[in-house]
């Protein structure tokens, strides 16, 4: 699937509740994977208009009849809880990026053997 389909794609939560669009997706060049996903949650939860960064694993793209739904699959406390960024943040530094799946309860992936 061309990365193309995904951007601008509306993500939902598990309970099919609209969160926002994927705004992009930042890729690791050195380890040849999706590092994260950069989402826009318009003014969900109060978040205002930033962007978030989610890490990939905590996305979920499922193919339902003809139809791509993307799922985030976490608790809307820990979202409320996010840091936001403005795009000229981006990318986000190793250290962010640590604090970021610290935040959502995912070991990074450059810690793992996965």
């Amino acid at each position: 699937m061309p990365v193309s389909t995904l951007k601008g794609h509306d993500v939902v939560n598990p309970t099919k509740e609209s969160l926002g669009k994927i705004e992009d997706l930042m890729i690791d060049l050195e380890n040849d994977r999706i590092s994260y996903a950069v989402l826009s949650f318009g003014g969900f939860l109060g978040m205002g208009n930033k962007l978030f960064a989610i890490p990939w694993r905590a996305i979920e793209l499922k193919l339902y009849e003809h139809t791509l739904i993307i799922t985030l699959n976490v608790d809307k406390e820990v979202l409320k809880k996010a840091e936001g960024f403005d795009k000229d943040k981006l990318p986000l530094t190793h250290e962010e990026l640590f604090k970021v799946y610290n935040h959502y309860g995912y070991e990074p992936y450059w810690q793992t053997n996965r």
